[in-house]
């Protein structure tokens, strides 16, 4: 007997820890082995950042029944994960925390699964804490389900509540809580087999919905068989997405059993496997038998809302701390990530040098811009800029949905800032746990470096999420909502003295000893304006001393700019320039005079 269930649920609400009870008590893992938490966040990334960013395979044996699982990630930026995964599963698990109950990416992983078809399990986590508060969290999810149209069936989910940390579950709070069992005893119970197409003798068909690459067996195609039977060795026609199709044949097929692939003579319907000897292969596509093969719907996955233009370094200190950066480089990285990342798009420009890549949000192109430079490349990137479309009654952008709790004192300052970015508040309430619940709808324009500002304002108390509403019309201009910044006047190393004498205008970004050229951004003005500074200056010497003359510099310790940070922070005429060891902020036009002409003939202009 088989079961095919994906794992769904916000960030953080712990559907990776889950995930490893589950294993372990699946008898995945021997009983003295060592496992790290988290196992299936194998990305340095998602381990760094705390989310899953890939969704990932496992399957587990309980009861004689196989239990193929995915992994899928919660943050609405890899919306895209979601959506493909949706096809090959017959079902979900549903994560919601015993005390937040759902979140707004709990709606947007829900509203997915909804639309096609599948039945919930809702597993009820984290009920250990103190201020667990289950019957309400039930009562919400709920409301959740009905406000997204699920049908009846749908709306009769069972509910499991669970400790995932210490792998335990319980159909009852009444009851004490045991192990895991109850929580696979649900999944068999309510979670139907795999929906196939046909008899065993049909032709095959199989639909891709991940692609892995392994340095001895190649491309790796991962998917479901939809009807059929698939072999080693086996004549097959491949369909593409735009309905093209090209003959091959397969090589080796592999099911998964716990974390590991296991070579087989035949995946049968129903089955998840991986698919090698298909060096084209790529997400979306159909592996089809037969005389007369027919491919199969492919995933619809929501369109971009962001842009950032790629280009190959252009600062004074390319090709110093990088192993890749040409624009041959760049451009065969940029289009080899479209072979994985179905919701990314790559334009060429004019230029040779540069590209647009359109991605979900700025942590869709952060991480991709961050896994660029660990592998060696050296480039820089632009402002993230929102896609505005045009339609027969005006220009459309998108809107997101921020959901913000704060604590009373930063009402007012909140409301404030967001008001000026164009937000419309829709609710403000009492939370459920203290402070005030905000909810607004506005531009993503607006929110474009909004989280650090967000943070000053609350002091780093505050918890805001968002989701992708939709297109509207556009909202009209933004006014500015930052202040300038400190650009290095000359090409050198900072020192104390420099630093001291520029840190009374500022906030500064860089520790005394970094090297620096004329152009690049060193800190954030305190006013408004771009603010030329001289962070190499050194004290003269002189044959006079004084009292203090020994007294050594004593600086504020700079702030540290992550990459995800300097995107927020940059202006329209700045970039970020990225490298395996480095990640600096600059000026497009590196001359001070030569800006400065620039923003006179932009003044006369607007006049």
């Amino acid at each position: 007997m088989l079961r095919n269930i994906a794992i769904i649920a916000h960030v953080d609400h712990g559907k990776t820890t889950l995930l490893d009870g589950m294993l372990r008590q699946g008898g995945v893992f021997r009983d003295n082995q060592e496992v790290a938490d988290r196992v299936m966040d194998s990305m340095d990334q998602e381990r760094e950042r705390g989310i899953t960013i890939v969704s990932k395979h496992t399957a587990i044996t309980y009861a004689a029944h196989k239990i193929n699982v995915v992994d899928t990630p919660g943050h609405a930026d890899f919306g895209g994960e979601v959506e493909r995964v949706m096809l090959v599963v017959d079902g979900v698990l549903l994560l919601v925390d015993a005390v937040d109950g759902p979140m707004p990416q709990t709606r947007f992983v829900l509203e997915k699964a909804l639309a096609a078809g599948h039945i919930a399990v809702v597993v009820v986590n984290k009920i250990d804490r103190a201020d667990a508060r289950p019957d309400w969290v039930v009562n919400e999810t709920f409301d959740l389900f009905a406000a997204l149209g699920a049908n009846d069936e749908q709306l009769d989910f069972p509910v499991v509540y669970s400790k995932a940390r210490e792998g335990r579950a319980t159909l009852d709070l009444n009851e004490p809580l045991t192990d895991l069992r109850p929580l696979f005893d649900t999944i068999l119970s309510h979670i139907q087999e795999p929906r196939i197409l046909g008899g065993p003798e049909a032709p095959a068909q199989a639909l891709i919905s991940t692609v892995d690459y392994d340095n001895y067996l190649g491309r790796i195609g991962l998917g479901k068989v939809m009807a059929g039977t698939l072999s080693p060795n086996q004549n097959v026609t491949v369909f593409r997405r735009d309905g093209s199709s090209y003959a091959a044949r397969t090589q080796g097929v592999f099911l998964f059993e716990g974390l590991k692939r296991t070579p087989t003579e035949r995946a049968t319907a129903g089955d998840i496997f991986a698919l090698t000897g298909l060096p084209e292969i790529t997400i979306g596509e159909t592996v089809a038998t037969g005389e007369n093969p027919a491919p199969l719907p492919a995933p619809t996955v929501d369109e971009p809302t962001l842009q950032i233009t790629f280009a190959v370094n252009t600062s004074p200190f390319t090709g110093r701390e990088g192993q890749y950066s040409t624009s041959r480089r760049l451009r065969e990285r940029l289009f080899r990530e479209l072979e994985t990342n179905v919701a990314l798009r790559v334009q060429e420009t004019d230029s040779p040098d540069s590209f647009v890549v359109f991605g979900r949000g700025e942590l869709h192109l952060a991480v991709l811009i961050e896994a660029m430079r660990r592998e060696g490349y050296e480039l820089q990137v632009s402002q993230p800029e929102v896609i505005v479309r045009q339609t027969p009654d005006g220009r459309e952008e998108p809107y997101e949905r921020v959901l913000i709790t704060v604590d009373e004192q930063y009402q007012g300052a909140v409301v404030e800032a967001l008001g000026s970015r164009r937000g419309e508040l829709r609710d403000m309430r009492a939370g459920e746990r203290g402070g005030t619940r905000l909810e607004f709808v506005i531009p993503t324009r607006g929110l474009l470096g909004f989280r650090s500002r967000f943070l000053t304002l609350t002091r780093g108390t505050g918890i805001l999420h968002t989701l992708f509403e939709g297109y509207r019309p556009w909202a009209g201009e933004i006014g500015a909502v930052r202040t300038g910044s400190l650009v290095a006047s000359d090409t050198g190393t900072a020192t104390p003295f420099g630093l001291s004498n520029s840190e009374d205008r500022g906030e500064l970004f860089i520790p005394p000893g970094t090297e620096v050229y004329e152009g690049m951004i060193v800190g954030r003005h305190q006013r408004e304006g771009d603010l030329v500074v001289n962070v190499c200056k050194t004290k003269h010497l002189t044959n006079m001393r004084s009292s203090n003359a020994d007294v050594a510099v004593r600086l504020t310790p700079p702030i540290d700019m992550s990459l995800d940070r300097c995107l927020e922070y940059i202006a329209s005429d700045e970039l970020v320039e990225v490298t395996p060891k480095s990640v600096r902020m600059r000026k497009k036009e590196l001359d001070a005079k030569m800006r400065r002409r620039t923003e006179k003939r932009e003044e006369e202009y607007a006049r």
